[in-house]
């Protein structure tokens, strides 16, 4: 029988997946409260089940070891916050002499402005003073949403580790889920999928665990060598925000600055925590994290940045912490679907032929728009062979055997006689 379908058109179809991918993004958006707690369990979920699977080695049940990884990770969360918040209030004890030193510092500033540019002060204080009525008008605005936040807050921290429990003690029930979503897929395709973007994303979560490491451990070592009280804490906390990718560092970096400002006698100090927070950060990017990450998290940097400012306009604070893993996790899933296959080859790294110099006559002779050059000329070379060496001589000697010498086939068997001598025999 005759097979009369059409085609459906490229264009349709294309418009058709980017219509589908705003609904989603648009119920992400609606979902927010329950859906960023739900990525995190995920996350947390993937970089747990390592721990998981080891006690259930030593004939724990699926249950208890489930529990028991959720409870390590809350006391190492809640090591991680007491740690700054009892290093916070060890500083802030000195917060009075350090707001008269940030006062000081603040008043010099502001007559250096007033002598190089010729500013006058009360210009400047009206300035401020506009500015700090502008924020004094959307106060309300700004207190509902903080104390949006903390509800939000509050709430991811019940649900996370409850999330996190049945994600761990349900990851078989879920695979087989996956199975029976896609039965027209073959089964093998599905297995190495989500076995795929179970080790892309914990790749990156232990990766990026080490790297904070690094990063904690380079911070402090240049705060100590400048003299910069609190190295640990600062550098610490500077390696936590790298959690905000590519901004994280630089963000940590104005704190000890500010604090360097206060409590050293030289703006230089400021300057050289910056300097060497930035230092650190090109360390991080170029070296550290490739090294460690290498080729698993595959995202040119583009797709990272623009992934990260659609995260954070999506879900704020969270959407730019879970903007590369779900960017990650994303290219596994456009790399296992046909139609798709070009979305995760843009969101991925580039090869070593996209960035030679003659990279665009390579890929036009590649797909074939343009012929490969031939030489219009032909280079005749002429070759001389200088060999002044003689002919080599040969020479052959033989012995001719008469009747009345003795026949050399006389005592060999018939067979072993050539066919020539048989007849003189």
């Amino acid at each position: 029988m005759k097979n009369d379908s059409k085609k459906i058109p490229y264009a349709i179809d294309l418009a058709a997946s980017l219509f589908a991918m705003a609904l989603l993004l648009g119920f992400m958006y609606a979902t927010e409260t329950v859906l960023i707690p739900l990525l995190f369990s995920i996350l947390i979920a993937i970089s747990l089940y390592p721990l998981a699977r080891l006690f259930e080695r030593i004939r724990l049940g699926k249950a208890t070891a489930a529990i028991l990884s959720v409870i390590v990770a809350i006391a190492v969360l809640y090591f991680i916050g007491w740690f700054i918040v009892h290093q916070s209030i060890i500083i802030g004890k000195d917060a009075t002499a350090i707001t008269n030193k940030v006062m000081s510092v603040l008043d010099r500033a502001q007559r250096w402005v007033e002598t190089t540019f010729n500013v006058q002060r009360n210009t400047m204080m009206d300035q401020l003073r506009d500015q700090g009525n502008k924020m004094l008008s959307n106060a309300g605005a700004m207190a509902s949403a903080t104390f949006g936040s903390i509800g939000n807050i509050l709430a991811g921290t019940v649900l996370v580790p409850l999330f996190s429990f049945f994600l761990l003690y349900y990851r078989d029930f879920f695979r087989e889920f996956f199975f029976k979503a896609f039965k027209s897929t073959p089964q093998s395709k599905v297995h190495e999928t989500l076995n795929k973007i179970y080790t892309v994303v914990q790749s990156y979560l232990l990766g990026l665990v080490t790297v904070m490491g690094i990063v904690a451990i380079l911070n402090t070592i240049g705060l100590m060598i400048m003299g910069i009280d609190y190295a640990w804490f600062f550098g610490t906390l500077a390696s936590l925000l790298m959690l905000l990718p590519y901004i994280g560092i630089a963000i940590g970096s104005i704190l000890p600055a500010l604090f360097a400002l206060a409590v050293k006698d030289s703006a230089w100090y400021a300057v050289g925590v910056i300097a060497w927070f930035q230092v650190v950060q090109f360390l991080e990017g170029n070296i550290i994290t490739p090294n460690i990450v290498g080729s698993k998290v595959s995202i040119n940097p583009l797709m990272a940045i623009i992934a990260i400012l659609l995260g954070g306009m999506l879900f704020g604070l969270p959407g730019l912490i879970l903007a590369l893993p779900l960017t990650a996790t994303i290219k596994v899933i456009f790399d296992a679907i046909p139609s798709m296959q070009a979305f995760g080859f843009l969101i991925g790294e580039p090869e070593k032929e996209h960035l030679k110099i003659n990279a665009t006559q390579e890929l036009l002779i590649k797909w074939g728009i343009v012929r490969k050059p031939k030489m219009e000329k032909k280079v005749k070379i002429d070759i001389e062979i200088d060999n002044d060496e003689p002919a080599p001589t040969t020479t052959v000697r033989y012995k001719e055997i008469h009747e009345a010498e003795n026949n050399p086939y006389e005592n060999l068997p018939q067979q072993d006689v050539p066919k020539k001598n048989r007849d003189n025999n």
